[in-house]
């Protein structure tokens, strides 16, 4: 699950690592409120939404979407009247980055922060790395710059720390990367400090991801989070309910939430091919042999071990949201689930929804998988059944070309 910045910056203030002062805000009047309380001077208008590049994005009206309002999600404003400005012209209209796509995603709050006097800027980050089974701590000097440029161009920038399970960070490790910064004296002990408390945050949190970026260094040497974002893992967010409370839905995919109400496991992508699969491995290959045979996958969607009437119901009507799919693969393994369970639950689905308009192209392998084909076969409705996985690739990639 991702949360906004400001959401991020609440839960670091619970773990003290720095952040700077401030307060999100719905409204342009809100939002002068909140520069009142800050002492007004100079402050940072940054508009809220689940995606990177909002500095160098555009803001665009959403009735016009031609119409570019302003450059720039994130303004500096230096009086109450520029504020006003800048809050009218982000509030309710179209950010788009090069994370949104053309389509960009509606500002709906602004975050209002004290200005800070930067005299240097870094990178920190953590993440699981899931080749070496340690979460991986980064530093990098590129600050406000996006790390997967860095890596690709200079990745020798980049210092990385891996953490022993149940060990935690160490201190000597923060204070390693402290000093891969440059810093030295009174400013390392306090990047050291910033790191372990940082560490501590995205551990017991359950935290994906934890990035700071751009981490500073300010005039008066204090080490601060000048943006934050972090990710949750989804399977423990039953541990963290206040966590859970700062999901948006505006900012996730319709289809998305729909399929999570079910049980199931959606994620939406740019192809044409719609892929129910039970199983996150299955449905991994599945894509990969789509691709392999010319094809575009359309979503990554898992329907659990059950496979069910309902979930296949289910997962073909949040496949069908999408106008770009024009052929359905159905690839299931009957372990857990017999196969001709599988073939009666799918008839029963397409009978229950109308009828499907596209071609639905069925693999089925395991346990009763004959018993399952000769259904399928004998139904009155037009599946094509697969031989095999390859098999179901290409006629899927058939269907869609023709």
């Amino acid at each position: 699950m991702k949360i906004h910045e400001y959401q991020a910056k609440e839960i670091l203030r619970k773990y003290q690592v720095p952040v700077p002062d401030g307060q999100v805000a719905f409204s342009t009047e809100e939002a002068l409120q909140v520069y009142r309380q800050l002492g007004e001077g100079v402050c940072a208008v940054k508009s809220q939404i689940h995606a990177g590049g909002r500095g160098k994005g555009s803001l665009f009206d959403p009735d016009n979407p031609t119409r570019l309002i302003q450059q720039g999600g994130v303004k500096i404003a230096k009086s109450e009247q520029e504020v006003r400005v800048f809050a009218d012209n982000i509030l309710g209209n179209l950010l788009v980055t090069h994370q949104t796509g053309p389509a960009g995603r509606r500002v709906g709050r602004i975050l209002i922060e004290k200005g800070s006097k930067i005299a240097k800027e870094f990178y920190a980050g953590i993440v699981l790395d899931r080749a070496q089974a340690m979460d991986c701590f980064m530093v990098s000097t590129e600050g406000g710059v996006e790390i997967e440029k860095v890596a690709a161009q200079t990745p020798e920038k980049i210092v990385k720390a891996y953490i022993v399970p149940g060990l935690g960070l160490r201190s000597f490790q923060a204070n390693r990367l402290a000093f891969a910064l440059g810093l030295t004296g009174q400013q390392q002990k306090q990047a050291a400090k910033f790191f372990l408390a940082l560490y501590r945050a995205y551990q017991e949190t359950d935290a994906s991801l934890a990035e700071i970026n751009p981490l500073v260094l300010t005039e008066d040497e204090q080490v601060l989070a000048l943006d934050a974002k972090m990710n949750f893992d989804d399977n423990a967010l039953f541990r963290h309910p206040d966590i859970v409370e700062y999901r948006d839905l505006e900012e996730e995919d319709p289809a998305e939430i729909e399929a999570s109400k079910f049980g199931l496991n959606y994620i939406k992508l740019d192809g044409n091919v719609g892929c129910m699969v039970n199983g996150a491995g299955l449905a991994m290959a599945t894509m990969d042999m789509v691709k392999l045979a010319g094809g575009e996958p359309a979503n990554f969607l898992d329907v659990g071990g059950g496979a069910s009437a309902e979930t296949v119901e289910s997962g073909f009507r949040i496949i069908l949201q999408d106008p770009n799919v024009r052929a359905i693969l159905i690839n299931i393994f009957g372990g857990i689930v017999r196969c001709d369970r599988v073939a009666n639950g799918v008839i029963e689905a397409v009978r229950t929804l109308g009828g499907v308009n596209i071609p639905v192209i069925i693999r089925l392998a395991g346990t009763n998988a004959e018993e399952a084909a000769q259904i399928l076969e004998t139904s009155s409705l037009k599946f094509q059944v697969a031989r095999d996985f390859q098999d179901a690739a290409r006629k899927v990639t058939e269907a869609v070309l023709n």
